[in-house]
């Protein structure tokens, strides 16, 4: 069984004393990992990582997840050479395939049916691997030779099959969570799904029952690596309260889940009640799903700091 592990992820910041000093709240609280997001209207996702690493002393970064095909594979090697180096080997890279249909209208770029965008996610995964594998272009050597500057690669070789930094692949579909048992070190599930019917980016969230079919499909697609696998569930909210039920039936009414409140206290993708019950329902988690690596909302960070401390993941 896998050591917990704990992150939080970053919405946005007014200034650069704002930012480091949440960086440095999220270390001092037991926070293994800070990651950032991939969306029109946020933060970019690289320079904060670089600056997060640089203001605290152990916190690992990462991307949570980029949206694939917004990306040229080339420039994206770039930025995760650039940032792995910057980050003293700290960057965990998190891929996923885009779900907000809007934000790629709005840059121009095409949205094309999800199996097509997994597959530039699967080939963007290859694409990474031969780039860091080959270290650096041919075209560069006699420039490199003549300069003395070492080819780009990253410090890491840890994921991408032995060439790079972790990776992390997210979602929710058969396609992304094949590719992630496959491929992945750490499969991350969002815990929201797409509504049948409805237009892109109207989203529900996953039962338990659910979870239970993702996990088992992750793993029957993992074979022989299931074993080896990270499992990490974005949690969407974290309230400390005594009164569980109550505080179930409010999200499930602003939300308008389609769900009962038994099935919302018990979904991994919740975390409701006081710090001991919290601490035990992250405990039955990581025993049902198998899930050992949690991120929280920004939020909700300092809500969930009692609980790590209960559970010792901050030693």
């Amino acid at each position: 069984m896998r050591d917990f592990r704990f992150s939080c992820n970053v919405f946005g910041f007014r200034s650069r004393a704002e930012f480091t000093g949440y960086c440095q709240d999220a270390e001092r609280l037991g926070y293994s990992t800070l990651f950032t997001a991939d969306h029109l209207g946020g933060v970019a996702p690289f320079p904060p990582l670089v600056l997060a690493a640089s203001v605290t002393e152990r916190l690992r970064v990462g991307t949570m997840v980029l949206n694939t095909p917004f990306w040229n594979p080339h420039l994206l090697a770039r930025e995760v050479i650039t940032a792995d180096r910057l980050t003293d080997g700290r960057l965990e890279l998190g891929l996923g395939a885009g779900h907000m249909k809007w934000e790629f209208d709005a840059a121009r770029i095409p949205f094309p049916p999800l199996r097509e965008r997994v597959g530039a996610v699967a080939a963007t995964v290859d694409e990474l691997e031969r780039v860091f594998r080959q270290g650096g272009y041919p075209e560069r050597r006699q420039l490199e030779e003549l300069t003395g500057r070492p080819a780009l690669a990253p410090v890491q070789r840890t994921g991408l099959n032995g060439t790079g930094p972790p990776l992390i692949i997210g979602g929710t579909g058969d396609r992304i969570l094949a590719l992630a048992a496959q491929r992945a070190d750490t499969v991350a599930l969002g815990g929201l799904m797409q509504v049948p019917g409805k237009p892109p980016g109207t989203f529900t969230l996953q039962s338990a029952t659910q979870a239970d079919e993702r996990v088992a499909y992750i793993r029957a697609q993992a074979g022989p690596r299931a074993g080896d696998l990270e499992l990490h569930a974005l949690i969407q909210m974290v309230v400390e309260t005594g009164a569980r039920r109550s505080v179930a039936e409010q999200a499930i009414a602003e939300d308008d889940l389609d769900m009962t409140v038994e099935e919302a206290m018990e979904t991994p993708f919740f975390l409701f009640g006081t710090v001991p019950e919290m601490a035990a329902q992250l405990g039955e988690r990581r025993e049902r799903f198998g899930l050992s690596y949690f991120t929280v909302h920004h939020p909700f960070m300092k809500a969930l700091a009692p609980v790590i401390e209960r559970l010792g993941a901050g030693a």
